[in-house]
């Protein structure tokens, strides 16, 4: 299990709604087709993506992820991060593809 405090340090992601930093997840899952992740297994996971508006929170919320990862330099809507606080998720933004950002992840010992 890795803590989403690690997962912040480790992609060096700016972070925009804290949720609880101390959780962890041991699976992340990567999609930008909200139904792909609504009917995957991603209970829980890291969820790795280039959406960035105010749908993705409420895909986060059926699945229990603690932690958004938006990845490619792309900037969060200002609703998302909203509700991404109310919600209590860890939304984040990486520089790096979503490609370097699952190997980062994978060398952390996160499982896809």
């Amino acid at each position: 299990m890795i803590s989403l405090k690690r997962i912040c340090n480790e992609l060096e992601a700016e972070i925009h709604a804290e949720g609880d930093l101390a959780r962890e997840v041991s699976k992340a899952v990567v999609g930008d087709l909200l139904s792909f992740i609504m009917g995957s297994d991603a209970e829980g996971a890291a969820w790795v993506t280039i959406q960035s508006h105010l749908n993705v929170a409420a895909v986060a919320v059926l699945k229990d992820m603690p932690i958004i990862i938006i990845a490619a330099g792309r900037a969060p809507a200002e609703d998302l991060k909203a509700r991404c606080g109310i919600e209590n998720i860890t939304l984040v933004t990486a520089r790096d593809s979503i490609f370097d950002v699952c190997i980062k992840l994978g060398a952390m010992g996160v499982k896809g």
